[in-house]
């Protein structure tokens, strides 16, 4: 299972400068992987509260501060040459799927074949209030993103014609490094979101949050409708990937993370990657903490 961490991007963490050297000692350290998340703004009256929070605190304090992520992960694939590179996720009707098709590609090409592209829909309607783009049909837009992308990375010329976007046929030869294309790995638990990664993913981002859940065995409910989804869908199930989130509430010891990571490891999870985001103080400490879980797993 590859072991993977999150980039300084969020709260005290996130210092720009500060991401590449992280990511470099990371890699050097053995972690596998190199994540990012996505948040654009934390409204102060928000129109839904991030789970595990309450009326009073909203959303996590550390996302009130937030390095784009797509720069994050830039500066990872300069300063690094063997981690897989990925967003956890990228909230992506957020985007037209032109230019995001483009920053991808880059980053792909960038990274030498790194990418794992991680798309979800977000969950605050303010974010989406303020970036101008409808609540409503969220899914929809995805699912044309999806067509866009594939158009992008596999077509030519590229045309589309979506209820949404329309591209005339063009040529678009920015090709990525990954062919057909970097791997799109989706998030959500919903139905209608298990359904669209069974048909169209090439794997899963569920979350768990150590101290709070949901449990390891919850999640494996969910990822068997996925297998059992793509299955009926004529795709085979046994290529489907999982990467997991793990957070840690915030003063529990870090080290509970371990025999989380142990237990994804034995259910077979193809990555896990650690978010220390709202337990260290400092780039320098979130190092230290990443050093310690990672010899505490391998010893385990």
């Amino acid at each position: 299972m590859r072991i993977g961490t999150a980039l300084p991007q969020f709260g005290p963490l996130a210092e720009p400068r500060l991401i590449a050297g992280f990511a470099a000692e990371a890699e050097r350290m053995g972690y596998d992987a190199l994540w990012t998340g996505d948040r654009a703004l934390t409204p102060l009256q928000p129109s839904d509260i991030y789970p595990g929070c309450t009326p009073e605190q909203p959303w996590p304090v550390e996302q009130a501060r937030a390095v784009d992520p797509i720069v994050a992960l830039t500066a990872a694939a300069t300063a690094t040459t063997r981690v897989r590179l990925g967003t956890s996720t990228l909230d992506a009707p957020w985007h037209t799927p032109l230019l995001l098709g483009r920053s991808l590609t880059s980053l792909d090409l960038l990274s030498q074949g790194r990418l794992d592209a991680g798309l979800g829909v977000g969950w605050m309607r303010t974010e989406y209030e303020a970036m101008g783009v409808p609540w409503a049909q969220r899914g929809a837009r995805l699912e044309e993103i999806l067509d866009v992308l594939q158009a992008m990375w596999t077509s030519d010329p590229v045309e589309h014609e979506g209820t949404f976007w329309r591209i005339p046929p063009s040529r678009m030869d920015l090709r990525p490094f990954q062919r057909p294309g970097p791997p799109i790995l989706l998030a959500g638990f919903a139905a209608v979101a298990l359904d669209r990664i069974a048909r169209r993913g090439d794997g899963w981002l569920p979350v768990t949050v150590v101290g709070a859940g949901p449990e390891l065995e919850f999640l494996e409910g969910p990822w068997q409708a996925i297998k059992q989804g793509a299955e009926a869908a004529g795709r085979d199930p046994g290529v489907l990937r999982r990467e997991l989130r793990v957070n840690i509430v915030p003063g529990l010891p870090v080290e509970a993370a371990v025999p989380v990571l142990q237990s994804a490891r034995e259910l077979g999870y193809d990555g896990a990657f650690l978010d220390l985001s709202y337990n260290a103080d400092s780039v320098d400490h979130a190092l230290e903490i990443a050093a310690d879980i990672l010899a505490r797993y391998h010893k385990g």
